[in-house]
This record gives structure tokens, sequence and C-alpha cells, in this order.
């Protein structure tokens, strides 16, 4: 049976929750990027308490069962909580030694990084994956700063062995350079959870990412 860190192996399209922007809520774009095909789930959550987010997190994990990696964005108590698979943390969020001690060796740790130096301390430091941010100009995150450009994934993507994902201004239109200057697989938030239906934007970005890297033809 393949471990839920092994599914980092094969990520594709990558989905990040926002209640700010969702049109269907969050319980129900988890459903249908799961039911389309999406491998790795990560709940964030900055407007709920922690009660409502254990309970959504509960919900949203049992959706995910043995499809999809669960991941608890900065929260590595609501991760624990609900025995999530694991977290994702920022540069200024809990040091990833200290995520590791309380959380088990057996967990996913994914860390946003910005560049090259970064992504190597984070590997060293024992990231199981890395968020690269932001690929593009993104007003999705208001602090997330100016894009990278795709050009960067390779830089990074020669300096480490672990995954990488992209995130920051990818749509439907410049997905596919993302995959080829290296990204493992990558996120798109407002591309899929602004639309009316985020089964089939799903679907659709899985398809783009999976004959990119040519899985199918």
């Amino acid at each position: 049976m393949v471990t839920k860190k092994e599914m980092l192996t094969e990520i594709d399209f990558y989905l990040v929750t926002d209640s700010g922007l969702s049109k269907q809520g969050t319980l129900s774009d988890v459903l249908d990027a799961v039911a389309s095909g999406c491998r790795i789930v990560q709940y964030r959550e900055k407007n709920k308490s922690t009660k409502e987010m254990v309970a959504e997190a509960l919900q949203i994990k049992a959706v995910c069962g043995d499809e999809a990696l669960f991941l608890v964005n900065d929260r590595i108590d609501v991760a624990q909580a609900v025995d999530a698979d694991g977290v994702h943390i920022g540069q200024d969020d809990m040091p990833i030694d200290i995520a590791r001690a309380i959380l088990g060796a057996e967990k996913v740790i994914g860390l946003t990084v910005h560049n090259t130096s970064e992504a190597k301390e984070a590997e060293k430091s024992g990231a199981d994956y890395v968020g690269l941010s932001p690929i593009f100009d993104t007003a999705t995150k208001s602090d997330a700063g100016k894009g990278i450009g795709t050009e960067r994934i390779r830089d990074v993507k020669n300096a480490i062995n672990i995954p990488i994902v992209a995130i920051g201004g990818i749509n439907k239109e410049n997905c596919k350079s993302v995959i080829e200057n290296g990204a493992d697989g990558l996120v798109a938030i407002s591309a899929v959870l602004c639309s009316e239906d985020v089964q089939r934007e799903t679907r659709e970005f899985i398809t783009i990412i999976r004959k990119a890297f040519g899985r199918i033809s």
C-alpha cells in the first residue's frame, strides 16, 4: 500500500482552500477537487475559531480518506487534533525541527520558500516538500511579493531533491510552463475557487499537468 508520504511523488494539482474566495463553501470545494483526482489538499482557514476549524478539518479528512493527502496550514494544534497527514508552514511559523518533534516522523511537513537558499535550508531542516512562491504576481495573498518567474523554479529544482509545489498567480494559460520548468505540482487558488465549477476546473488543470509530464497523451 502506498504511504501518504509516497503520494508526494505524484502531486499534480494541489488544492489550497480559502473560505473567503470560495463560491460553494470549503467542504464542497474539497469534495469536488478530490472527485476530480486531486491528490493533496491543504486546509487554510484564517477566519474561524479553533473549535470550528477542528470540526471542518474532520470533515475534510473524511473526504480525503486514502485518496488524497490532507494537510493543515500553519495550525499544528488543529493538525494534531484531527490526526491530519501533516502541515504546511511558512518562514515565520514554527521551526521545522520543533514541528517535526511534535508531529512525528511519519507526518508530511511542507514549507513555503521564495528562493534557492530558503529551499536548501528547508530540505536540510527536514521538510518533505517546498512551496515555491510567488511564481507570478498574485492578489490572493497580500504579502506574497512580486512574482519570481518560472526560470527560478529550475534553479530551485537543481538545488534540492525534495518535491517543489509552485504557487502564485498560476492559471490554465501559464501552468504548462510551470511544470516544464521543474515544478512537481502546482497550486491555483483563485483560478479554481472563484469558478462556478470547481470539479471541472480541477480536472482541466490535472489534465494539462499530466500532459506536460507525459503521463497522458
